[in-house]
This record gives structure tokens, sequence and C-alpha cells, in this order.
């Protein structure tokens, strides 16, 4: 019997101790710093549309005028398109169409780039943004306006023409100020010293060019590259005027617009078959806008 006091005093003790060991396990668990990060949501779009089907016939056949003049399989061969080589098609997909023609020869290019984030803490959506703006910087655009005296200080490209049409010329960057209407002259706004000196076309030949339907006074149309407000979340376009081959100009339109964690980028080339004529930069803008436009439709759909 003077034994049973000690073998209690033994078995109190390892309970003692497992007790402890399960203390401690729950105060290393309850440790502060811990506490999981909810991953960030995915982005709206987790496909891509098949790019060589993304353009209606009817919009192919109003960028491209030329295939209209070829035989009947030319044209099918020019509307069906040409895939762009990708590894995965559910990150990026394109296509492009030319068609050339006696007078010009036009081609259209479209890319479609769905962003992934690989980082939980970063949403698809956010990563895109970042993507996007980069895309935005490389482009150089100019600033939202011109200073007063229509010099293109503020940018360091050309003057942009007071007249109603691109003059062709291009600046150090190739890229080509392209402002029409009368309204763009200096010396046809409120306040302007109308005897100028400032070398207008008006001024030096007496004309007054409204090629584009601008008439004198009207308010200038800005064709500059620019940020566009009213496609996607974010859009902008730019517009580049260069030689290409025996002096023939070619210029080539850009629209870039993201939308959610997708980026689209389109160019819209036109090249007349004369050197002396100069694409117009109006009817090219006004069609790869209109191409923005259908694309955000398509992928809402």
């Amino acid at each position: 019997m003077a034994y049973v006091p000690g073998a209690v005093l033994i078995v109190a003790l390892v309970a003692g101790c497992s007790a402890g060991t399960e203390g401690d396990a729950s105060a290393t668990d309850s440790k502060p710093g811990t506490l999981s990060v909810s991953a960030a949501p995915p982005g709206k779009y987790r496909t891509l549309p098949e790019a060589c089907r993304a353009i209606p016939l009817a919009t192919l056949k109003d960028l491209l005028p030329g295939a209209a003049q070829l035989p009947e399989v030319q044209q099918e061969q020019v509307y069906e398109g040409t895939p762009a080589g990708t590894f995965d098609t559910d990150r990026r997909v394109g296509c492009s169409w030319k068609s050339e023609a006696a007078d010009a020869s036009r081609s259209v290019t479209i890319d479609f780039e769905r962003v992934v984030s690989y980082d939980p803490a970063v949403s698809d959506e956010d990563r895109a943004r970042e993507v996007y703006a980069k895309k935005e910087e490389a482009a150089d655009l100019p600033s939202a306006s011109l200073p007063p005296d229509g010099t293109g200080k503020e940018t360091g490209k050309d003057p942009v023409p007071p007249g109603g049409s691109p003059t062709g010329k291009a600046g150090a960057d190739g890229k080509t100020d392209a402002t029409p209407g009368a309204g763009a002259d200096p010396e046809s706004s409120p306040g302007a010293d109308p005897a100028g000196g400032t070398g207008s076309t008006d001024a030096a030949g007496g004309t007054d060019d409204t090629a584009d339907g601008g008439t004198a006074g009207s308010p200038a149309e800005n064709l500059q590259p620019r940020v566009l407000d009213t496609l996607g979340d974010s859009a902008f376009l730019d517009d580049l005027l260069t030689p290409a081959g025996s002096a023939a100009q070619q210029r080539t339109v850009s629209v870039v617009f993201r939308t959610s964690n997708v980026i689209v980028t389109i160019r819209y080339t036109a090249q007349p078959a004369l050197s002396t004529e100069v694409p117009d930069s109006k009817e090219l803008q006004e069609k790869a806008q209109a191409l923005g436009e259908k694309l955000v439709d398509g992928l809402s759909e």
C-alpha cells in the first residue's frame, strides 16, 4: 500500500506532460500572422473568339474594297484570312487579311490577348491594366492639345497642317500630325490676327481645303494619335505614315483597347499605287474605330 501514492504521482506527471504538449501545439497554431489571403478574382474572359471569324463579311468587304475586283475564288481566299501562329489559343489569337488592287492595297490585322495573372494577390484585370498601360506608353502619344501657336512644341511633332486633309508629311518618329478642318488654322480662331504671318494655306495659296467636308471656321476634328474615351475600358489610336518602296506612302492606323482582361490590337493599312497619293487618315481612322466597336460587342456576346 506504501507504493500506491508513487504510482499515482507518475501517472499524474505523464498526464501533465501530455496536456502541456497539446497546449503548446494549440498555442503554436494560434500564432499571429498565419491568416490565409484570399486569391484575387479571375478575369471576366476565360476564352478568346476565333480570330478569323471575328469580323463580319460585310465589314471585311468595306475594309478591303479592292477585293471586289478579284475573281470569286480569290475573293473567298482574301476573306478567309490568315490565322496568326500561336502556342495557346486560350491566351492569344490573331488573323490578317490583305487585298491588292490596281489602284491600292489594304490590309487588316487583329490580335486578341487574354491576360492572366500568376500572382494570387493580383487579379487578371489588374494585370491587364498594367499590360495595356505599357502599350499606351510605348505609343508615345502627343499631348491632348497643341499650344495656341500651333507650333507643336509640346509634343516635338511637326505643326498640324491647317487644311482639311493630312499633308502626308511625317514627323521624326514617323507619325503624322493630321488634324483637318479649316478650324485648325490659328488664323481662323477667335481673337487670332487675320493678317497673320503664320503661314496658313489660305494666306499662302488663297485656297480653302475642305476635302474632308469641313468648312471655313468649322471646329477642327482631331486626327492626331490620341486616347479614345468611348471604346472598351481603355483605348488609344495611333496613326503612322511611312514610305513603302518607290516613295509610295503607306499609312497604318492602329487601335488598341482593353476590355476587362482582354487586350485587342487592330492595324489597318492602306498603300496607294501612285507615290503622289496619300492614304486618307480620316477614312482609315473611322473604319478602324468602327471595327473596334464591333469586336467589343462580339466579346460581350
